[in-house]
């Protein structure tokens, strides 16, 4: 079985076609994704129960439709440009350096924080899980402020569980904090 190239400037043969059109087009794996989170974002939206009672024209079902719908139109945008020649730019900004590997420890250590605030809002409730998240995220980003962090991760933390649980009527869960709350 042989394996198609092309040939370089040189005439020396060059890599398969087949894996260098692929790496031409590697947006379109971008343009792939999008298309999949569309496709189930709109699955989820059409088969959403609607058993909670409409405030006015606008239901639950509005936002989910219009966010999928706009990522498949993006996910289809995206796909023709890269098909047409479309390339996306090099980050060129001044403040990344480009040869250095990306910092594997901050990924770790946010979605530990991530995973962690998933597994504790059910038993510690919002208010408890919230500040650990907000905090994790400040250490994992390089603040150490020892005093100040997990101070202003607890403000935040209880402005945002009072927002969405009595402000916007998005229930959070409380946990052994909601009767004090």
């Amino acid at each position: 079985m042989s394996t198609r190239t092309t040939p370089t400037e040189s005439g020396a043969p060059a890599a398969p076609a087949d894996r260098s059109w692929l790496r031409d087009h590697s947006e379109l794996g971008v343009s792939l994704l999008l298309l999949a989170i569309g496709a189930l974002v709109l699955t989820d939206a059409l088969t959403m129960p609607l058993d909670v009672a409409q405030r006015g024209p606008v239901g639950p079902r509005t936002v989910p439709l219009a966010v999928g719908t706009g990522l498949l139109v993006i996910a289809a945008l995206l796909a023709v440009d890269v098909l047409r020649g479309g390339r996306g730019e090099a980050e060129a900004g001044e403040d990344v350096d480009l040869a250095r590997p990306g910092d594997r420890r901050t990924v770790l250590l946010l979605a530990g924080v991530f995973v962690g605030n998933a597994v504790l809002i059910e038993p510690l409730g919002f208010p408890v899980s919230g500040a650990l998240l907000f905090w994790g995220s400040a250490y994992a980003l390089g603040s150490r402020h020892p005093r100040r962090d997990p101070l202003i991760a607890a403000v935040l933390s209880l402005v945002t569980f009072h927002v969405f649980n009595n402000l916007l009527g998005v229930p959070l869960p409380g946990g052994p904090l909601m009767g004090v709350l």
